[in-house]
């Protein structure tokens, strides 16, 4: 006879700071599924996708609106370490690794495919990273300064202009010369530009045309004379520009760069609408769940007092967030596709397709049911709070008699042996409880 190899199984979880760190551990893999709360936004993409029904969701309203609470709670008993709510979380709030290694590295373990590349058309500017609401851009430039090429003279007579019309704001001028100020304001999504103004402190300018060379849009005119200029060399404007894990996705930087330099493929493709039949409910001002918890950072509210919220649907990544954190019903989000990774032939595929393709189309199969009971159905008359609903007349004395004979029977099913006949003998039980009832009946 084949020897059957026991495994032992340990699971166990641990918190540093706002991660949930749950592990599984035998004596061959270990198993750890990293949670960071505070990253999480609650869309519920994981709690629909996990086949084990071991996420639940919080209460995202109250956590869109200033709860300091975890929007997933896990079941660890349940959970089965597949991996598919790491692969498919797009903010990176959950993260598993297998013997130390990212499953995302895995084939076997399909994940979403979405990505950012800057093209080789990029400037560098300054653009992509000050918009970024995600702190995910990291720009730095690598040509010198002005004060690395040639020294500030003092009491030179000349005149300097901005063309504002043709400056994009890339803000190359302002990082080489100390004399040029950029202004800053904050961005919507309506007007994505997070600078209002250009100025030039002349105090500190001596006129030597530098930035009129340097300038990649021809926006700056310089009049005076510099006769070093015939032997300086005018530097390129080179840098570097990387982006980590925090993007999300969102399209901010695509859509702020003057180059078309940003080449963006989403997670989802979709659809976002506001249910108007509901938005007179809608507080954005009070509320403001949908804008805390947005990703994508694409609600606002309008400048036309008639509209009470709005929402750009190019910033929108087809999460779902918004929905889970409306407490009115008021949005519609609408995932007409999920970008990921091939699934591979594995024993468990077959799950992770239908899973995946879930995320589109709402559906997931069900376990056979044909041994199940069938309900009869109830047509429910639809309730509207302005309706006036009529309220039984209450028999009190009728009431009574049936919480007496309630009190009788509960005795009867504390007692084990009725119990046990009840359960494999349904028929003799009635008859015995109704013979032991009528004997507690005729006593009192």
């Amino acid at each position: 006879m084949e020897k059957i190899e026991k495994i032992k199984i340990e699971i166990g979880m641990e918190i540093q700071d706002s991660n949930f760190i749950y592990f599984q551990n035998t004596d061959k893999t270990q198993k750890k599924i990293f949670y960071d709360y505070k990253r999480c936004i609650g869309c519920g993409i994981c709690v629909s996708l996990c086949p084990k029904k071991a996420l639940e969701l919080g209460p995202i309203p109250e956590i869109a609106t200033g709860l300091d609470a975890p929007p997933i709670i896990m079941d660890q008993e349940k959970c089965s370490f597949c991996g598919i709510c790491a692969g498919f979380c797009h903010v990176k709030a959950i993260k598993m690794e297998i013997d130390g290694k990212n499953i995302m590295e895995f084939e076997e373990y399909p994940h979403l495919d979405s990505s950012i590349k800057i093209k080789e058309k990029c400037l560098p500017c300054v653009l992509c990273e000050k918009v970024c609401k995600e702190d995910a851009i990291k720009l730095e430039f690598t040509f010198p300064k002005k004060e690395d090429i040639i020294q500030f003279k003092e009491g030179v007579e000349g005149e300097i202009k901005i063309e504002q019309d043709k400056c994009n704001f890339c803000g190359v001028c302002a990082y080489f010369c100390p004399a040029i100020l950029m202004i800053e304001k904050e961005p919507t999504p309506l007007d994505i530009m997070p600078y209002e103004n250009i100025l030039v402190d002349e105090e500190k300018c001596d006129y030597c045309k530098i930035c009129e060379e340097l300038c990649p849009e021809d926006a700056i005119k310089v009049k005076g004379e510099n006769e070093e200029l015939s032997r300086i060399k005018i530097p390129k404007i080179t840098g570097k520009i990387t982006i980590n894990e925090n993007c999300t996705r969102c399209g901010w930087c695509k859509a702020i760069c003057p180059y078309d330099a940003v080449e963006l493929k989403k997670p989802y493709e979709g659809n976002i609408s506001l249910i108007k039949r509901n938005l007179k409910k809608c507080d954005p001002i009070g509320c403001h769940g949908c804008f805390n918890i947005c990703p994508g950072n694409a609600w606002y509210i309008p400048k036309e007092k008639e509209k009470i919220i709005g929402v750009k649907d190019n910033f929108c990544i087809f999460c779902g967030a918004c929905v889970k954190a409306c407490p009115y019903d008021i949005i519609e989000v609408e995932r007409t596709y999920a970008r990921h990774t091939p699934i591979k032939e594995t024993p468990w595929a077959m799950e992770w397709k239908d899973a995946i393709k879930s995320l589109t189309d709402g559906k997931r199969s069900l376990p056979d049911l044909s041994n199940s009971l069938k309900v009869k159905e109830v047509n429910h008359k639809e309730f509207h709070e302005e309706e006036e609903l009529d309220i039984p007349v209450v028999d009190e004395k009728k009431l009574n008699a049936v919480r007496e004979k309630i009190k009788s029977i509960a005795p009867l099913l504390d007692n084990t042996k009725v119990r046990y006949v009840w359960e494999r003998k349904p028929e003799k039980a009635v008859h015995e409880i109704i013979k032991k009832m009528q004997v507690s009946d005729s006593v009192t």
